[in-house]
């Protein structure tokens, strides 16, 4: 049975001691269910595994329910695979080689949003830090860091992405991913 790689995104885990998930519990995890060569990159929840299954429904529903009976809490999971990340990658509407990691970041969503939840959010008013939408993603240039970024805040603001699970990475973890989930 031919497998396919996938990097599993855990959202809002491991920040100011809160949802603490150890990664090696993490990685015991994903094997539990069946998944083979199961890493995990740096502890703010990505994983990366190779399984036969191909429904990225299923198996984000499968992560979520595992993930709440092992912790004790519910986590919104995305799980993406290789070629998707490598789409969102390549189709990155700002220079990625000649910005910092820090300075570059993609929030990943469960769904495609209607462009009509951008609306209220006036880009010009947040120079220098613009937001391009793409295939289920966001890309966000904040030049400052996303810890510092206005239009990050107005992003995530719960009239733009409500009914959508969303987390972010920043383009150096990216990258990363796509490495980590080529065949």
């Amino acid at each position: 049975m031919t497998t396919k790689k996938y990097a599993a995104l855990l959202r809002g885990i491991n920040v100011g001691g809160a949802k603490k998930v150890p990664m090696a519990e993490l990685r015991e995890v994903l094997e539990g269910l069946g998944h083979q060569d199961v890493q995990t990159y740096l502890q703010s929840g990505n994983a990366v595994f190779s399984t036969s299954e191909k429904d990225v429904h299923a198996l984000t529903r499968e992560l979520e329910r595992a993930v709440e009976a092992r912790f004790g809490f519910a986590v919104a999971c995305l799980v993406l695979d290789g070629a998707y990340l490598r789409a969102v990658a390549d189709g990155c509407p700002f220079p990625a080689a000649a910005l910092e990691g820090r300075q570059l970041h993609a929030t990943f969503l469960s769904e495609q949003p209607e462009r009509s939840r951008f609306a209220a959010i006036d880009g010009p008013s947040y120079l220098p830090e613009e937001f391009r939408i793409g295939d289920r993603v966001l890309y966000l240039y904040a030049p400052n860091g996303l810890g510092r970024s206005k239009l990050a805040e107005a992003l995530h603001k719960p009239a733009v992405l409500k009914g959508i699970a969303a987390t972010t990475r920043n383009w150096n973890t990216v990258a990363k991913l796509v490495e980590l989930t080529r065949d």
